[in-house]
């Protein structure tokens, strides 16, 4: 059984961090209401369950074939992630934009965010690498222990992004003002992605 509270905590911090998706749902709550900001949400974090199959049946085909390509993948993925991770201690923040965002039906904010989440080939990626530092190649079902964490991380997606879409107006004023929160959000991402990265490239 992987480690569910670590994962779960690290996933919140990672979800916090300023990007494409949850700057999204603020623009969409600004513009056009709470309820279109959590409709929003929903919409991204129901995305989540396509890159976790994915995701899923990806890892248990490679360890059916091979115990050895598990572990380059684990490398591989740690190398992805202490390069994220760079990046985003390296980042300016990604905040301020505006609310620009035209008005329309809530069944089609809901197909938006889905379709912007499914069409991200780096969410896809990030799912690759980023389940798997979580799953214990030794233990059975490798697969259904993606598809668990994965769950998890769509859950508390719905729930940190509904959260962004019902104060979108205040949450939006308030980073606009200061643009500092933004980058020190980038940075404590960063530095979980940099610390699990070296964790796992680190021999048990």
């Amino acid at each position: 059984m992987p480690d569910l509270l670590l994962f779960l905590v690290t996933s919140v911090a990672i979800t916090l961090a300023p990007g494409p998706d949850n700057l999204q749902v603020l623009a969409r709550g600004m513009a056009q209401g709470r309820r279109a900001g959590v409709v929003a949400a929903l919409g991204f974090a129901s995305g989540c369950l396509f890159h976790t199959v994915v995701a899923a049946v990806g890892l248990a085909a490679v360890l059916r074939s091979s115990p050895l390509a598990f572990q380059c993948i684990k490398f591989a993925g740690a190398a992805y992630l202490i390069w994220i991770g760079i990046q985003a201690l390296r980042s300016r923040g990604a905040l301020g934009r505006g609310a620009d965002a035209p008005a329309v039906p809530l069944a089609r904010v809901f197909r938006q965010s889905v379709l912007a989440n499914l069409m991200n080939p780096k969410v896809t990626l990030f799912f690759l690498v980023f389940l798997p530092q979580f799953v214990r190649a030794d233990a059975a079902h490798a697969g259904w222990q993606m598809l668990l964490l994965g769950l998890v991380f769509m859950l508390q997606t719905a729930v940190v992004f509904s959260l962004f879409g019902l104060f979108a107006g205040v949450l939006g004023d308030w980073l606009r003002h200061r643009p500092r929160a933004g980058r020190w959000l980038d940075r404590v991402a960063g530095a979980i992605f940099v610390a699990l990265g070296v964790k796992v490239a680190l021999p048990a």
